[in-house]
């Protein structure tokens, strides 16, 4: 049990409920929003080809507090043309999406092209209006294993200058690893206060939960939540 002064329902409050595996399955989606509502989370995180769920989702969640649908983009490899990444985000919105997760090209930021990292952001930010929450994936781990805290910092920065609500950390897919609390530091220091910090990738302890939090997070990706969040007290 971790000792803080979150409840359970608070944490809840700040999970995305991710499915996003390869094979996952209509039912399975489905199941993820019925869980997720279950939960008492602020959004459930899904692929974008499940949005043709929205009718049955919108039946399991008439009321205040249903989850949030939220959808990835340029997901995981963060190598789609711009105008694809747009493009995806844009139909996403159109079919009931509240938020989008875009991964941004990681070659191009350890090449130094943060102009077009930038543009990359930008575009989405374009395509979708200025409604939508847009969290912009920077693969962290990826950025401090072939760069540094210096270009974290300047990807993060460039994101918010494109219309990023939310800077995160992961995809969970990158072989350099997941979400880390130093990463969330650097994140956080980089936007401030008044920009979002999403934790995602390898969170399945409450310790570790509530070390991103304690970090500066205030939104976490999380596809084991339930173990997770009963870890914290009621």
């Amino acid at each position: 049990m971790v000792s803080n002064v979150l409840t359970r329902s608070e944490v809840a409050a700040l999970v995305d409920h991710t499915l996003l595996k390869p094979e996952a399955s209509e039912a399975a989606a489905a199941a993820a929003y019925a869980e997720g509502l279950d939960l008492g989370v602020y959004a459930v995180c899904l692929s974008p080809s499940m949005l043709p769920l929205r009718a049955a989702i919108d039946a399991q969640s008439a009321g205040p507090g249903a989850p949030k649908t939220c959808v990835v983009a340029g997901f995981p490899s963060g190598k789609h043309h711009t105008l694809i990444k747009a493009a995806e985000a844009r139909m996403a919105v159109e079919e009931g999406a509240h938020e989008v997760d875009m991964v941004i090209d990681v070659g191009l930021a350890l090449s130094g092209e943060l102009d077009r990292v930038f543009s990359d952001v930008l575009t989405v930010r374009e395509a979708i209006g200025a409604d939508p929450v847009l969290k912009v994936i920077v693969e962290s781990a990826a950025l401090l294993e072939f760069g540094d805290a210096d270009l974290l910092t300047e990807v993060c920065k460039r994101s918010v200058k494109g219309g990023a609500t939310f800077v995160k950390t992961s995809t969970g897919f990158h072989p350099s690893g997941g979400a880390s609390a130093d990463a969330v530091r650097i994140m956080r220091t980089a936007v401030g206060p008044e920009v979002g910090v999403k934790a995602s990738g390898g969170i399945r302890t409450a310790e570790a939960a509530q070390e991103m939090i304690d970090a500066g997070a205030n939104r976490l990706g999380l596809s084991g939540t339930r173990a997770v969040l009963a870890g914290f007290p009621e």
